[in-house]
């Protein structure tokens, strides 16, 4: 099985990895490998709070801040599964290149270092925010296509078991640790709230 490093926009890296199955001959299975895992280690895990009172300003960020859920799962089968969608979410890049210098001096040696130094400023602004927000679609559309349902979640207890990603990538033990408590949720949570479109 091949393995693949997502490091695209969500449909061509999904193109990819389904073409790389087909190669293989078998498009049930993850491009990223077999996951091991028991069903024996989610008694280990405690369960994350889920409940809250939601605030007009929770149900805006419904779009951030959410777990996902799908009934009749076992843990090693939603842990496959998230595993396999944060495979597809992860190492992601940005599409920002820069902007042309727009004055007089573009063209001088000071101008150029302008250029530089505010193209610098636009990334450290702009591309982080731009990762973390691909990183939600992805996740959101694979595990919508593998049928789970997404609820909406504030922001304090979702980062109790989460993480987001955009100035690099997130230490491995920490990563595996947060994957576990989500598919522990998204396989035998009790869902608070309506089920949100992806």
């Amino acid at each position: 099985m091949k393995y693949l490093r997502c490091a695209l926009v969500s449909g061509a890296c999904l193109l990819s990895a389904v073409a790389a199955q087909a190669e293989d001959g078998d498009l049930g299975a993850s491009p990223f490998g077999v996951v091991e895992i028991d069903n024996a280690e989610a008694e280990t895990l405690q369960m994350p709070k889920l409940e809250f009172s939601a605030t007009p300003e929770d149900a805006g960020n419904y779009d951030k801040y959410y777990y996902f859920r799908r009934a009749d799962t076992d843990f090693a089968t939603a842990y496959a599964d998230i595993t396999e969608c944060d495979g597809y979410a992860r190492a992601l890049t940005s599409s920002f290149k820069g902007a042309d210098v727009p004055y007089p001096y573009a063209g001088t040696l000071a101008g150029a270092a302008g250029g530089v130094i505010a193209n610098a400023m636009m990334a450290a602004i702009f591309v982080p925010g731009e990762k973390r927000r691909m990183r939600r679609v992805n996740m959101r559309q694979c595990m919508g296509f593998k049928g789970y349902g997404r609820f909406g979640l504030s922001k304090d207890l979702w980062e109790t078991f989460n993480f987001e990603e955009g100035t690099g990538a997130e230490e491995e033990t920490s990563r595996l640790k947060a994957l576990k408590l989500q598919a522990l949720v998204a396989s035998s949570a009790t869902p608070v709230g309506k089920v949100l479109s992806q």
